[in-house]
């Protein structure tokens, strides 16, 4: 299961989730996926200028995030964090890529970037998310961790009564479902 996700309902927690259960973003090319897949950039945007350089830049941000929603989460917000934000605010200070309008093949609007996106306008994107999504006390209100067995996924509950227990139904409630049917069938089974 290395797929990557895109469930998170924030950017800057589908950072996050990209940790989990295996590093995916250990090179260009998957960070590359990464960065189409999650809607930074248009499809189609060619990223063949990313270098070395931003697989590493990309974890530091998402480790500084990470810090941030997992103290929040915690509601242990002593102070301990100021470096984590300082760094993420520094992120955010960069001016993201610049959207244009352009005429599509069948004559509609569409997206594209002005320009190929810089490594530093792609991380003010995900800064800049991670800072309205702490800063929204309605977003950070639905902030969860999810409740499987072992999984670090923060989401945001956007559910009707705020009651989702699982970054996925899928994934994790799933795997909580066939647990909860092994233990009835196997209480059953005993005399």
């Amino acid at each position: 299961m290395d797929e990557l996700r895109f469930d998170a309902g924030r950017i800057c927690l589908d950072l996050l989730a990209t940790a989990h259960p295996v590093e995916r973003l250990d090179a260009v090319a998957p960070l590359c996926a990464w960065i189409r897949g999650c809607g930074l950039v248009p499809a189609g945007t060619p990223l063949t200028h990313a270098d070395p350089s931003w697989p590493p830049a990309f974890r530091e941000l998402r480790r500084n995030t990470g810090r941030l929603v997992h103290g929040w989460l915690a509601r242990n917000d002593t102070g301990s964090y100021d470096p984590a934000l300082a760094r993420v605010n520094d992120a955010a200070r960069a001016a993201p890529p610049t959207p244009r309008a352009v005429r599509g093949e069948d004559g509609g609007l569409v997206r594209e970037l002005a320009g190929p996106p810089a490594c530093a306008a792609l991380l003010a994107a995900v800064a800049r998310d991670a800072v309205e999504l702490l800063t929204d006390p309605v977003a950070r209100g639905g902030l969860r961790q999810c409740a499987g067995d072992n999984c670090p996924i923060v989401y945001v509950d956007m559910s009707r009564g705020r009651r989702r227990r699982w970054c996925s139904s899928e994934v994790c409630g799933n795997r909580e479902r066939v647990a909860r049917h092994r233990r009835r069938a196997a209480l059953a089974s005993r005399p």
